[in-house]
Order: C-alpha cells, then structure tokens, then sequence
C-alpha cells in the first residue's frame, strides 16, 4: 500500500472542499437543521416544562447524526464523483488500488467530519448556549462509532452503485435514513414499537445514542454499550467493505467504461 498514492487521493476529494456547491452543502444543511430543531426544543421545553436537558439532548443528537450522515455521504459521494466527471477508468488504470481508494475517502470523510463537528457543535452554543462538550471525554469513542456507522453504510450503498450505475445514485442520500428511525436518535428505545425495538437492537448505532442520553442524564458511560456498538461496527463494516470489493471487482469485470 503507497502512502503517496493515498495523499494523493486524499488531496484530490478534499480539493473539492473548496468549490462552493460543496462548502454551502456542508454548512447549509447543518445550520437549518440546527436552527428548526432548536428552537422546536426549546419551544417544547418551555411549553411542556419538560427537563432543563431535552435542548441538549436533542441537540446533541442531531450534532451526532451529521456525523454519521457526513461518514457514509462522503463514500457515496466521491464515488459518484468519478461517475460524473467520467474517470473512473483513468482513475483505476494507473496503478492505485482499490484498499488505497478506500483508505483515502475515510480519510477524506474523516477530515470533514471533523469541520462539521465544530462547526456545529459552535452554532448550538452561539444560538442556545448549549455545549455539547458536556459529554466530556465519552465524546471520543462515541465519534469514533459513530464514524465507523457512517462508512458502513456508505460501503454498502457505494457497492450498490459501483455495480448497477448511476441510477442508484440517491441512495448516497437517502441510506442513511432508512436507518434513522431505528437509531433511536431523538428518543429512547423504549419508545419504538416492539418489532421496532428488534430492528434497533441489530444497529451499532442504537448504543451510541442510548449511552450519549446515559451520560448527559445521569453522568455515567456504560461501557456495555459501547462494547455492543464496537462490536456491530467492527462486523457490519467488515461484512459491507467486502460486499464493496466484490461488487467493483464485477464491476470492472463488465468494465468500468459502461458506469460513465
């Protein structure tokens, strides 16, 4: 594995960061989504005298949830982007590997979550004095999950679209939120139905929010679930990077031309 050739590509998707389209995309969505669901917390808080914490709480959830929509977009993302710019077959005729693509999109990913966490995280304290921080170190292994749930279902859908082309294209968007009800994101568990709560019990991510509420609610990390959410995560992403190099290695098989 070229460490070059992984800069390199490193540099090429984080080029685009640059561009306009893709620096209001970043920090557009964000600031809508944090200003809607702000002021609908506070708005519900105030009205229902619910606890002093439902803004943080919901706030730091959907802070938590950019970062697993950031993870498995950016995947998606830049394969799409060979697609449209129509270099897919250069790309993978020099001799760059398939492991060395992949490493630089997380990477790639990786950086950006990063800029949208503080990015967010300083907009919810400027517009509701609310620190997401408060979570306190338990904040590293829960980004960490997090992430990894992210590139698991990007892995999946980008295997999908290297394959079958671009008519698959909105599954970069829309995969994450086929996830999102069962993530238990805004609520607990224990407020989906009882086929509901089965289907959350099976995604790493469920732990991560639980644990989130665990902490901010009662000051303590359970590492129960953190054990539960690294070991999904360390399953489901091995099982869809694997799904992802046998759908290209088919794909480039049919030859990679056809996707453009």
């Amino acid at each position: 594995m070229s460490f070059g050739r992984i800069r390199a590509i490193f540099l090429r998707y984080f080029y685009y960061f640059a561009k306009f389209d893709h620096l209001s995309e970043m920090f557009y969505w964000p600031t809508i989504d944090i200003f809607l669901w702000g002021m609908m917390s506070i708005w519900v808080q105030g009205e229902s005298g619910a606890k002093s914490d439902v803004a943080l709480l919901i706030l730091t959830g959907l802070v938590f949830w950019q970062v697993i929509w950031r993870a498995s977009y950016e995947i998606t993302m830049n394969v799409l982007q060979e697609f449209w710019n129509r270099n897919l077959v250069n790309l993978f005729s020099t001799p760059l590997r398939l492991g060395e693509w992949m490493a630089a999109t997380m990477l790639t990913s990786f950086t950006k979550i990063l800029i949208t966490l503080a990015f967010s995280s300083s907009l919810v304290w400027l517009l509701y004095s609310l620190n997401i921080f408060n979570l306190g170190l338990a904040i590293i292994p829960f980004i960490a999950m997090l992430t990894v749930s992210g590139w698991m279902m990007g892995y999946f859908s980008a295997g999908i679209i290297v394959y079958f082309g671009q008519r698959y294209q909105m599954l970069a968007w829309m995969m994450p939120f086929v996830f999102a009800p069962f993530s238990a994101v805004f609520y607990p568990l224990s407020a989906l139905p009882p086929w509901g709560q089965f289907i959350a019990k099976g995604l790493p991510m469920t732990y991560i929010f639980q644990g989130m509420r665990q902490v901010l609610q009662q000051g303590t990390f359970s590492t129960e679930m953190f054990w539960m959410s690294a070991l999904l995560n360390t399953i489901f992403l091995f099982l869809t990077m694997a799904f992802f190099k046998i759908m290209f290695e088919r794909s480039r098989e049919k030859g990679l031309s056809r996707l453009e």
